[in-house]
């Protein structure tokens, strides 16, 4: 299993801790309290490196000395962040989402008395359309 470690900057503020990675410009986070942050910045990097594989961007590798900010304020900690690319993207690529579809209105009062989970049967129905294998795939990569 793939695991990624970068090194994250926390800065301390009145208001808590912000986040960046040098390594991985726009991925940045933010939390009220250091372990939030710390949270929060696991969720922003698996997202960033997440975002990135789906647009087909190289991932840096990570720097062992990563160059901090000049505008970085003084207190802050470096701290090493992981996160496991391929478990992110077979959960994004998995979650269920809501779409919105139009049936003529006779249909969808003979499905309702039939009880019919209309979630499930469009997924089964683009699965047999689209011939995939269920039993071979976790997610799918377009």
């Amino acid at each position: 299993m793939r695991k990624i470690t970068y090194l994250a900057v926390f800065e301390p503020s009145k208001d808590g801790y912000g986040v960046y990675f040098p390594d991985l410009p726009g991925c940045i986070s933010f939390g009220k309290t250091y372990e939030e942050a710390y949270r929060k910045s696991e969720d922003a990097l698996g997202l960033h490196i997440y975002g990135m594989e789906k647009d087909g961007d190289e991932i840096p590798k990570p720097s062992e000395n990563p160059q901090i900010y000049p505008e970085t304020v003084p207190g802050y900690l470096v701290s090493p962040i992981t996160v496991f690319p391929d478990i992110i993207r077979d959960e994004l690529d998995n979650k269920k989402v809501r779409t919105n579809v139009t049936i003529p209105a006779w249909l969808k009062a003979e499905a309702e008395q039939h009880n019919i989970n209309y979630s499930k049967l469009l997924e089964a129905a683009l699965i047999e359309y689209l011939g995939f294998d269920t039993r071979s795939h976790t997610s799918r990569n377009f």
